[in-house]
């Protein structure tokens, strides 16, 4: 008899509902108070609040991005971002741009943040979004700290549409095994922005049939002896490094399955866009 996965937890996890209540509150409190003047000059100083702000912000009121941004590997809107002065998420350069608010990630350029602070900054931090809900609460934090509420809710609005219509799709017929695969042999756990991608397009996920909710490494010879209907993994760019050989190794060839390499771009941040690559995994079905 076939083993049964593991059902999922219908409950969030502890972070996710703090982060939902957070922004719940953030707009009832902008209902309840009278307008605060929105911050005339805005930095980013992560990849993913670069985005979502250029995105939202009104024009001109966000004055740097960082050069990251700018790398087409890495951002979706590279061709965007050309357009802002580029920052290294230096505390002296940022500073020197006299920002009223700077957005920032919760794991990047962490002493800059405690410096700018110190500095009485005002500085926000984003969680990385680790599930569709999380990224319809940043949409409205973001609007909400740019004074821009219309503008996040059509943007949510409209990603709700289309995130109902691409699970609509995906509900007839069987739902094939999928895993995600990237450099050290990294699996995505189904409690993650990856995870919820893959069951969204019409997939179950091999680190939920593992039990695995978190991220965790996956040797080689266990995901050949699981032989997912479908591999997806990072694409391999030019002098790649030791730790992408494994999405090379010639085990691979025992999969039977099909393999779809995806930009780290389509879905390193919590933006819209990730709605794109869930529809071509849908395609593979």
């Amino acid at each position: 008899m076939t083993a049964q996965p593991a059902p999922l937890p219908i409950r969030p996890p502890a972070r996710r509902r703090q982060r939902l209540w957070a922004a719940a509150l953030a707009l009832l409190s902008a209902l309840a108070l009278p307008a605060a003047a929105a911050p005339a000059r805005v930095v980013s100083i992560n990849l993913c609040t670069d985005q979502l702000a250029m995105m939202l912000a009104a024009p001109g009121q966000l004055v740097s991005v960082t050069r990251l941004a700018r790398d087409p590997a890495a951002s979706v809107m590279a061709e965007a971002a050309r357009a802002y002065p580029a920052n290294r998420g230096q505390a002296e350069e940022v500073y020197l741009l006299h920002p009223d608010l700077v957005l920032a990630g919760r794991y990047t350029a962490q002493p800059t943040v405690a410096m700018l602070r110190r500095l009485g900054i005002p500085v926000a931090v984003f969680e990385p979004a680790d599930s569709f809900a999380d990224m319809q609460a940043d949409i409205a934090r973001m609007g909400a700290l740019l004074g821009r509420e219309p503008e996040a809710a059509a943007m949510a609005g409209a990603f709700a549409a289309r995130l109902a219509r691409i699970r609509a799709a995906s509900l007839p017929g069987p739902r094939p095994l999928a895993a995600t695969w990237s450099a050290q042999g990294y699996m995505s756990g189904h409690q993650s922005l990856a995870g919820e991608i893959l069951t969204t397009a019409g997939f179950d996920s091999l680190a939920a049939r593992m039990g695995r909710a978190q991220g965790s490494t996956l040797p080689l010879e266990a995901l050949v002896l699981a032989d997912p209907d479908l591999v997806v993994t990072g694409r391999i760019g030019p002098g790649s490094s030791r730790a992408e050989a494994p999405l090379t190794h010639p085990a691979l060839g025992a999969l039977t399955g099909r393999r779809a390499a995806v930009e780290d771009r389509d879905w390193i941040c919590g933006l819209p866009s990730v709605l794109d690559a869930t529809e071509r995994l849908g395609g593979m079905k």
